[in-house]
C-alpha cells in the first residue's frame, strides 16, 4: 500500500507494501473509476461519468481512491463533501445531500456521498485518508446515508411493525442491521433519521438511515481495526 503525501495535513507519511496506492483522485482516473462503479452498483444506483467528473472538480481534496499497483485498476473510491446543517436537516433523499454545489463558508460538517469497493483490505486506508482530509479542512463531524440490507427479510417477518423499530433496534449494544453494525464499529454510533424512498436499494426497500460520527472517532476506529466484519 502507498498512502499519498498529497494531503492537507502536515507530516503525512508514505507507506509501501506493493499491493495498492491510496491517493486523491484526478480527472484522468474516471474511466477506471467507472469500471468500479458498474461492478459495484446497478444501473439505477451508479453515478454517471459526468457526475463523477463534477465531484472531483468540485471537491478535489475530498475525493480519494485506492488503485492496484500491479494492474492500475480502481479498487476503492470515496467521495465526501462539506455540507451545512440546514442542508442536512432539509434533505429527504440521498440525492439531496449528494448534489454537487458551491462550498459553504467555514464548514464543520461533511457528508459521505459514496463508498465503492471491490477490495476489503483497501477500504479502511482509503476511508481514513478521506477523514484526515476532512479534519485538516476544519470539519469535525461526518454524516452519511446507509442502506439497510436486512430490512426486507425483517419486514417480511414483521409486516405490521414500523421500519424505525428495525433501524433503531440493538442487540448486545450494536445495531441489528448488518450495514449499520459495520458502520457502528467504525465510529458511526449515532442514527440521525430513518428515511423512506431515500435511494434505490431492493434489500432496503428503498429506505435509508442517516448516521453520523465524530471524524476523530472514525479515525480511531480505523486505526484499531482488526478482524471486524466487512459490509
Amino acid at each position: 500500500m502507498t498512502v499519498s503525501p498529497e494531503v492537507l495535513e502536515e507530516g503525512a507519511s508514505t507507506v509501501e507494501s506493493g499491493a495498492f496506492e491510496v491517493r486523491l483522485l484526478r480527472a484522468d482516473d474516471v474511466e477506471r473509476l467507472m469500471v468500479l462503479e458498474r461492478t459495484k452498483w446497478t444501473d439505477d444506483q451508479a453515478t454517471s461519468r459526468a457526475e463523477m467528473l463534477r465531484r472531483i472538480a468540485a471537491y478535489p481534496s475530498f475525493s480519494v481512491g485506492a488503485f492496484s499497483l500491479p494492474t492500475g485498476d480502481a479498487l476503492v473510491s470515496v467521495f465526501t463533501k462539506p455540507i451545512t446543517a440546514e442542508r442536512l436537516a432539509g434533505a429527504r433523499t440521498w440525492e439531496d445531500c449528494a448534489l454537487v454545489e458551491p462550498l459553504p463558508d467555514n464548514p464543520e460538517l461533511a457528508f459521505g456521498i459514496s463508498l465503492s469497493s471491490v477490495d476489503a483490505d483497501a477500504v479502511l486506508p482509503t476511508f481514513a485518508l478521506g477523514c484526515r482530509q476532512l479534519r485538516a479542512a476544519g470539519m469535525r463531524r461526518v454524516h452519511l446515508g446507509s442502506p439497510l440490507p436486512g430490512l426486507r427479510a425483517w419486514k417480511a417477518a414483521h409486516p405490521d411493525a414500523p421500519v424505525a423499530d428495525y433501524v433503531f433496534e440493538k442487540r448486545d449494544g450494536v445495531p441489528r442491521d448488518p450495514q449499520l453494525r459495520y458502520y457502528f464499529r467504525k465510529g458511526f454510533t449515532r442514527i440521525e433519521a430513518c428515511r423512506p424512498d431515500y435511494f434505490p436499494h431492493a434489500a432496503s426497500l428503498d429506505y435509508g438511515a442517516v448516521i453520523s460520527a465524530n471524524i476523530q472517532d472514525v479515525l480511531d476506529a480505523c486505526a484499531a481495526d482488526g478482524s471486524e466484519e466487512r459490509p
